[in-house]
């Protein structure tokens, strides 16, 4: 969408004789997101206020769909020349807009060309780390980030006098005993089945899910999640399918529905399902850590995040970027970012944010919302729990999962499963590295 000016239509009104004086031109920012429900009520508050609060810039949100769809359509509105000045991209996008080369401006880049004060120290390493260079530089804005929790029907559990779960197999018992007491279709499921039981399990556990940091610290990774622990668990669902004590819903996070019906008991996916929850179940919940298995040398280590941060596009004028600039640090506000931790679930990024929820006792009432930000600080990241960085991320897990699904349709063992997972994958990421690497 191109930028428009003002100023023509404000010397027209001259031109005609208006007495009243005319308005300064307004240079308008784009901003393409992703966000449905109440989190797009977040947006658009945001963008609301910030144009209320000065007169030269307006930020104009707009939906363009899914996660992936949105990542889609800045690339090839980048390609056509008419790109956003500002694109939510979910954390798995982030190596394919760091190889975009010219189709992004760093934010680290923006906000000192734009004179805007800005110290990447006052956010969170553990979300500011998977947006950033080896050096600490911070190539995107993380804007809403999220971790994997284990979402919890409080009645249910009580009904069937089932205690929650901390580990793998308590969670495995508990979900047997709910599917006895009346649970059919579903002891437990889960949303983002690559994240959940590859990416997040991986971390969790202190195994790699790929080679050089999970690719971090280079594009010439390799997929190592066929090993002991990640085969052993597909395993495990793979048998509990049989009898809907575990149920598959799906890549994504289209299965959700099935936890706030009251459906699936026991339901992993992201802490941002909050808003949803809140809005929806008609039962008392809550959001638990991760399970992880007790045997597992360190287990639990810490969770990666999850969610989406804000990318500046490439080719716009200094004037842009300087509005660009402002809404950015608009929205790193301590004020402004515990209203949308508490509104949307999505974790505060700064630390000064985090510290005051606290302060206000926030977690008290709703200790829930402190979940994900407990097992993202649960213990310092390691090569294997940083975060991941892998090319054709959206490609990938949809390989992954097409894999996932062949097992649990009893189609091929876990390990068969999981082996052409890595094998298929690395044969993408090869490709990827050819064309991302100059």
């Amino acid at each position: 969408m191109a930028l428009r000016h003002f100023g023509a239509a404000a010397a027209v009104a001259i031109a005609v004789g208006m007495t009243t004086s005319p308005a300064m031109a307004v240079t308008e920012i784009q901003w393409w997101h992703a966000m449905t429900g109440a989190n797009n009520d977040v947006i658009v508050k945001l963008a609301t206020d910030f144009n209320a609060s000065q007169t030269d810039y307006k930020v104009i949100p707009t939906y363009k769909g899914n996660y992936p769809d949105t990542m889609n359509a800045g690339i090839a509105a980048f390609r056509a020349g008419n790109a956003p000045h500002i694109m939510q991209v979910f954390e798995v996008g982030t190596a394919t807009m760091m190889a975009a080369t010219g189709a992004v401006k760093p934010v680290y880049k923006l906000m000192a060309d734009a004179g805007e004060k800005f110290d990447p120290k006052i956010y969170l390493p553990a979300i500011t780390g998977y947006y950033s260079t080896s050096k600490g530089e911070m190539l995107s804005f993380p804007f809403n980030s999220s971790s994997t929790v284990m979402w919890v029907n409080l009645d249910e559990l009580k009904k069937a006098n089932v205690e929650i779960p901390k580990t793998w197999p308590e969670t495995f018992e508990a979900a047997k005993k709910l599917k006895a007491a009346g649970h059919d279709t579903c002891g437990f499921s889960g949303s983002w089945v690559t994240w959940v039981n590859l990416e997040q399990l991986s971390a969790w556990h202190n195994v790699p899910l790929a080679s050089k940091a999970n690719g971090l610290d280079g594009f010439d990774t390799v997929l190592e999640f066929n090993g002991p622990l990640q085969v052993k668990h597909l395993e495990t669902l793979v048998e509990l399918q049989k009898t809907k004590t575990y149920d598959y819903a799906g890549r994504t996070n289209t299965g959700e529905g099935r936890f706030t019906s009251g459906e699936c008991p026991i339901y992993l996916t992201s802490s941002a399902f909050f808003g949803n929850v809140k809005a929806q179940a008609k039962f008392n919940f809550t959001a638990v850590p991760m399970p992880y298995y007790p045997d597992a040398k360190g287990a639990p280590q810490n969770s990666i995040i999850g969610g989406a941060s804000l990318w500046v596009m490439g080719g716009k004028s200094a004037e842009e970027y300087k509005g660009v600039a402002k809404f950015l640090t608009f929205l790193s506000d301590t004020d402004r970012q515990v209203y949308i931790h508490k509104a949307s679930g999505y974790l505060p990024i700064t630390k000064a944010a985090y510290a005051k929820a606290k302060e206000e006792g926030f977690y008290k009432d709703q200790p829930y919302l402190e979940t994900p930000l407990l097992e993202l600080t649960n213990k310092e990241p390691t090569e294997n729990s940083r975060g991941l960085r892998l090319g054709n991320m959206v490609q990938l897990r949809d390989v992954w999962s097409e894999e996932i699904e062949q097992a649990l349709a009893g189609k091929k063992t876990a390990k068969q499963a999981l082996d052409a997972a890595v094998e298929r994958g690395n044969t993408m990421l090869r490709q990827f590295e050819k064309t991302a690497v100059k």
